[in-house]
């Protein structure tokens, strides 16, 4: 994963209602939810979630298909996986997070 696309994903969750979107597709497994179903459960008019929607797509988070009139929105569970695969790469070189891997962060006096 390139550092921008990183960015752009962590940028699309570092917001309430788009994490707890994605997090509510991830619950709702690789068959997803019709838009009007999300917006029912977070109990957000469809206008305002169209927009989150719009920018967890457009970070590659979300899938989405046509059902009839329904849009379907899925998480795309392989580029959360391969977020934190950069993450972990990046933090720890690819070694696990933890106060046990070693991982030292340096401080300037």
């Amino acid at each position: 994963m390139e550092t921008e696309n990183a960015l752009e994903a962590l940028a699309a969750l570092a917001h309430a209602v788009r994490l707890a979107v994605f997090r509510l597709l991830v619950q709702a497994g690789p068959e997803g939810l019709p838009a009007g179903r999300i917006a029912e459960l977070m109990e957000m008019p469809a206008s305002s979630l169209s927009f989150h929607l719009k920018e967890l797509h457009r970070a590659g988070l979300l899938a989405s298909r046509q059902d009839g009139r329904s849009i379907i929105y899925m998480a795309r569970f392989e580029t959360m996986s391969v977020l934190i695969d950069y993450l972990t790469e990046n933090c720890c070189g690819g070694n696990l997070c933890s106060p046990l891997a070693g991982c030292s962060a340096t401080s300037e006096s």
